[in-house]
């Protein structure tokens, strides 16, 4: 019996025992009644667990009526993800788990493929392995695999009712078209992401240590391309700086000299959406720093069929090692497919109204039980565009989940417009320097800051952004052992149930880690006391209170 059958057959049998009594029922007692029924009924589902959704589903009232379709079964905290991904902060680090705001709500595994808005419906994947590997075995087909497209995908397709939607999705990398860029180049979205890079830089260097290669080989494998210009590009490129001039040198002195960073982007100058000034500051450090920026460069196709080789106009063939894609978004697949609502022509996102609504096609209307957050949509208005920025979908997820609490205990919410206040914009630049501009916001001090200051500002505002206390410990725990030692440099792709303890050294996970740890990180944790280092030490006291206190 679902949900909703279960509240009405039990508001029936109230309406039968309270109208058996004299004098029937009270207009207060009606009315109290009938908002408690309603309430009962109404089903929030949120899809996508990043910025925006998380934030709706921490904030909201999840006793009442909350559903979770996502991809991930965890929030990505992105501004960390280049720290993971050259090893200064593990991944666990990066991660919170969507369960451990969600008790009380379902939570399903899947992607949502549809939605039909008249009869209020999401059609979903499993987003999952086969729940049945042997269901897939064909007895007439000789490879062993089903035609079936929905079990390969994980198991049938199902259907999620909804009364309230919040479309908070996210989008993808963009391409641009540019042939052979999904097939090899590595992008940087999500802590997998951020996995894979650092297995690909600790196997890039084990490979050119091998005597098969001559120098210049070498040079072309560590020759690190980075496509984009803005601050995920920048970050990671200052991040991979660091990696290369602090830890990686000392493990491979006579390979890190060799190595190369080049930074790739269509426009004049990188960080454009930064103050001038901070934009020539930046660039100043990074060709200090020997990493070169090919502003104004178009990169028209990737080939790796033999090596890996890079097609730029203004240069021609590039050969590179590892290649890193941060060229902007493009729409989620979901909101591809959506054609009720009304889109932005320019970005393909959902258009949404100054109270976050989603706007029907043609009519412009809005859809009064339809939301959609984060970088899933944009403004109505083309003067109150917002940048697709994690702080605008934190804002706006604030702002909503107050809206639906207010609907949810009322019936009705306020018509207040949102407003996001500029909190000003971040970039790391390495050697413990980064950048911070506030000059743009419409109100506040109009700053900007450069170097020390700046990383200062930088640090403090990721580290009071993580959410649980675990982070809270643990990131500053990682920073602080980072200043003393080196950071991991053994590769992570190791056996599963396996995990790195050092550089060199990795013992078995016992099932009681794996059900403790519950997490896609690969930590210093367990270790031999006559094998162990002074930074394994530190992390594995640290953990183990966070587990077991």
């Amino acid at each position: 019996m679902s949900f909703t059958t279960t509240a009405l057959t039990t508001t029936g049998r109230l309406n039968r025992a309270l109208n058996t009594k004299k004098g029937g029922l009270t207009k207060a007692t009606a009315r109290l009644f009938s908002a408690s029924a309603a309430s009962l009924k109404q089903r929030l589902v949120i899809l996508g667990s990043g910025w925006g959704g998380y934030e709706v589903l921490r904030k909201v009232d999840k006793k009442r009526w909350v559903t979770v379709v996502s991809a991930n079964t965890y929030f990505a905290f992105t501004p960390l993800l280049a720290s993971c991904a050259v090893g200064t902060l593990e991944y666990r680090s990066a991660l919170e788990p969507v369960r451990a705001y969600a008790p009380q709500a379902s939570s399903f595994h899947a992607w949502c493929d549809a939605i039909d808005f008249k009869r209020k419906l999401l059609e979903c994947t499993p987003a999952t392995s086969p729940a049945f590997y042997g269901s897939r075995k064909d007895e007439n087909d000789p490879s062993g695999v089903s035609d079936d497209r929905s079990r390969s995908l994980g198991g049938p397709k199902f259907t999620v009712p909804y009364d309230k939607l919040v479309i908070s999705v996210g989008a993808y990398a963009q391409t641009f078209g540019v042939p052979g860029v999904k097939e090899h180049a590595q992008f940087l979205k999500d802590i997998k992401d951020a996995r894979s890079i650092r297995s690909r830089i600790l196997e890039l260097f084990a490979q050119a240590n091998l005597p098969i290669w001559s120098d210049v080989d070498r040079r072309k494998l560590l020759h690190f391309c980075i496509v984009g210009g803005g601050p995920t590009g920048v970050e990671f490129a200052a991040e991979l700086h660091d990696l290369l001039q602090t830890d990686l040198v000392r493990a491979y002195p006579n390979l890190a000299p060799m190595a190369k960073i080049s930074l790739y982007d269509v426009a004049p100058q990188i960080l454009g959406s930064f103050d001038q000034s901070l934009i020539k500051y930046a660039t100043d450090r990074f060709k200090r720093h020997g990493i070169a920026i090919k502003s104004q460069h178009h990169v028209e196709r990737v080939d790796q069929a033999s090596e890996g080789t890079m097609f730029v106009k203004e240069e021609g063939e590039v050969p590179f090692g590892l290649l890193v894609w941060s060229t902007g978004l493009a729409p989620n697949p979901l909101v591809e497919s959506i054609t009720e609502l009304a889109k932005d022509e320019r970005t393909g996102s959902l258009v949404v109204n100054d109270q976050l609504n989603v706007l029907t096609q043609g009519t412009s209307e809005a859809a009064e039980d339809v939301w959609a957050i984060g970088d899933a949509c944009v403004r109505e208005s083309p003067d109150h565009r917002l940048p697709a920025t994690a702080q605008v979908a934190y804002q706006e997820a604030k702002y909503l989940a107050k809206k639906l609490n207010c609907i949810g205990r009322h019936g009705y919410a306020s018509s207040k417009p949102f407003e996001f206040r500029n909190m000003g914009s971040l970039a790391y630049l390495g050697d413990w320097r980064a950048i911070y501009d506030r000059s743009g916001a419409e109100s506040g001090p109009k700053t900007k800051e450069t170097g020390r200051v700046a990383w200062l500002l930088w640090r403090s505002a990721y580290f009071s952004m993580t959410l649980s206390w675990r982070n809270k410990i643990l990131v500053p725990v990682y920073w602080c052992v980072k200043f003393s030692y080196w950071v991991y440099t053994s590769s992570d792709a190791v056996a599963p149930g396996s995990r790195i303890v050092s550089n060199y050294l990795t013992l078995p996970l016992t099932t009681t880690h794996l059900l403790c740890q519950g997490s896609l990180a690969v930590t210093s944790l367990a270790f031999e006391i006559d094998n162990c280092r002074l930074e394994g030490s530190i992390i594995c006291i640290v953990e183990y209170i966070l587990l077991f206190g």
